[in-house]
């Protein structure tokens, strides 16, 4: 009767040990480890050096900056520019249209 009981008791105590375990996987990332994902993943594509300076930046929370020094703001208002050139947009629709596009 002893060894039963005993056992009872190991089985219900094992039960608790082993479940901070159970969904561990579940657990939700730290800020940083999320960073970290968000990086590697914007990091697609780069090799060696240029790797290593943007993940650098990009885990330092810098805002990443264009090869030839731009910020990010400049970029989107170049690409916008473009976009409205192609669009052949002259006056108020231009001015309509950049800032539309400046905003999203």
């Amino acid at each position: 009767m002893k060894k039963l009981l005993a056992a009872a008791v190991f089985v219900i105590t094992s039960q608790f040990a082993f479940a901070p375990l159970v969904g561990a996987e579940e657990k939700a990332r730290t800020p940083q480890q999320q960073r970290m994902a968000d990086c590697n993943k914007e990091a697609t594509g780069k090799k060696g050096d240029e790797r290593k300076t943007f993940m650098k930046a990009c885990l330092g929370g810098k805002p990443a900056a264009a090869q030839d020094g731009r910020t990010a703001q400049q970029e989107k208002k170049k690409a916008c520019n473009a976009d409205a050139g192609k669009k052949d947009l002259k006056g108020d629709a231009r001015k309509a249209f950049m800032s539309d596009c400046l905003k999203g």
